[in-house]
């Protein structure tokens, strides 16, 4: 018994090491985007809390090295496409490599014969949803971007090989052939069934950059705000209220009947859209994005505030209802209000979403995600790999790749000299250097994972070491 009694202690030593060593390498870089106006009330623990209290909940070890997000009880059994790629995203964007690596590895596991991952699974096994849905397979290809640039393409897992694979898998299944509408999966959809909540412009910019198509995606992107329109126009809408399906023409589709008022009204599919075009607003600066979001702010401004949002709206703007509230619809409209310049009421949007904390499944991820967007930590991970251009000083001078996994590259556009000090987060001195030249790197790969801090003519940095 005192073996079995020390083995047993040992192992669960072993696990607590093991779990603090994994949440240790969890850090957050508070990116400031190029456009938008971003809270600043956040807290400087309140995503890494929301992430740690996700992942303890929703994720699943299977055992194999992969992992799942369960679903709601009593269907903890159950994982879905869409949960796995919400969790890619939110651990790309976390420095969760082994949670990250997990999902991707569970996702291939259940490939159909186009290559997206059937969207329903039992347990960590048995498919018992067939074939894709095109939201899962945007959300995990952006994710590989990300995966890709935080910690490079030199693993076992080649994230750049397989986002690009993915892209061109959407591409050739998820986009109907000669109309660039966006398909609701592989198997179904198109101009007669579409969702306007998967529409996601900022991630085809992005995939048009990577996969060096931008025509082709940037036209899917337009096309997207094209059916946002028409849908509002066609159905008399109030404000920003999509519903949750349509056919391209923005009128209702037959093909929906199964839905939640046959996918007439603003409900759990269309409370995402605004979330997706606030991340197009923030990366792009995207002046559609910008009346959608517009259109967003105007209608929580006519209900009385953020804490007046309900789940679920008819397209006329009657709430579906007022019993309680959900940060699924909360947190999509502070995510739009990042277009306002108004402080206060983006303040006030981030409060009421970080006041509105569930333990279902759909709203606790989502809240999360728009956690991450609105404090800089889902920004666009081919914004040229880098950190900042000082234009205040007389020497611009340019620091990437940020995170940084071996070596940091800092470019100057004159020569002059300049002393370099490289510093830890509790501010002991690393590395001092004096540079003359036009370019010089410092070598970071002895280093820990974590946040460190770089001075430059009197210019602090903050350094994410993947």
């Amino acid at each position: 018994m005192k073996n079995l009694y020390t083995l047993t202690l040992f192992a669960y030593f072993l696990f607590l090491l093991t779990t603090n060593a994994q949440i240790n390498a969890i850090n957050f870089e508070n990116i400031n985007y190029q456009y938008g106006t971003q809270p600043t009330n956040v807290l400087e623990n309140d995503v890494y809390d929301v992430y740690v209290s996700w992942r303890n909940t929703f994720a699943v070890d299977c055992n194999n090295g992969r992992y799942r997000i369960k679903f709601d009880s009593p269907n903890e059994n159950q994982t879905v496409s869409e949960g796995i790629a919400y969790g890619m995203l939110l651990s790309a964007y976390a420095n969760d490599k082994e949670l990250f690596d997990g999902l991707w590895l569970f996702y291939q596991d259940f490939l159909n014969a186009n290559g997206v991952m059937n969207w329903k699974i039992e347990g960590c096994t048995t498919v018992i949803g067939n074939n894709g849905a095109t939201d899962a397979e945007l959300d995990a290809a952006y994710a590989l971007i990300v995966a890709d640039k935080k910690w490079q393409s030199t693993g076992t897992i080649n994230y750049e090989n397989d986002a690009l694979s993915l892209i061109n898998i959407i591409k050739a299944h998820e986009i109907e052939n000669g109309t660039f509408v966006l398909k609701p999966g592989d198997a179904w959809g198109g101009s007669n069934a579409t969702n306007p909540s998967y529409l996601a412009p900022g991630y085809f910019r992005a995939f048009g950059v990577y996969s060096n198509d931008t025509a082709f995606w940037n036209a899917v992107a337009n096309k997207s705000y094209t059916i946002l329109n028409a849908n509002l126009s066609e159905n008399n809408a109030s404000y920003n209220l999509v519903s949750d399906w349509s056919k391209a023409d923005g009128t209702y589709s037959s093909e929906t009947s199964w839905a939640y008022d046959q996918g007439h009204s603003y409900y759990y599919d269309a409370a995402r859209t605004p979330w997706r075009m606030a991340i197009d607003y923030v990366w792009y600066g995207d002046t559609e994005a910008a009346s959608y979001n517009q259109l967003c702010i105007d209608f929580v401004n006519a209900q009385g505030g953020f804490n007046q949002i309900y789940p679920g709206y008819s397209q006329a703007g009657v709430a579906i209802n007022t019993t309680y509230k959900d940060p699924t619809f909360t947190g999509a409209y502070s995510s739009a209000a990042m277009t306002s310049t108004n402080q206060s009421f983006v303040n006030n949007g981030y409060t009421e979403l970080k006041n509105q904390p569930t333990t279902a499944y759909f709203g606790a991820t989502l809240r999360a995600i728009y956690m991450f967007a609105l404090s800089g930590n889902m920004y666009n991970a081919l914004d040229n790999n880098t950190l900042s251009v000082s234009s205040t000083s007389q020497n611009a001078f340019k620091i990437f790749p940020n995170p940084v996994l071996d070596f940091l590259n800092i470019s100057f556009k004159n020569y002059d000299e300049r002393k370099l000090t490289f510093y830890s987060i509790s501010g002991q001195k690393l590395i001092l250097k004096t540079v003359n030249a036009l370019e010089t790197k410092l070598d970071l790969s002895e280093l820990n994972s974590g946040v460190y801090f770089l001075n430059i003519e009197n210019e602090t940095f903050k350094i994410i070491k993947s």
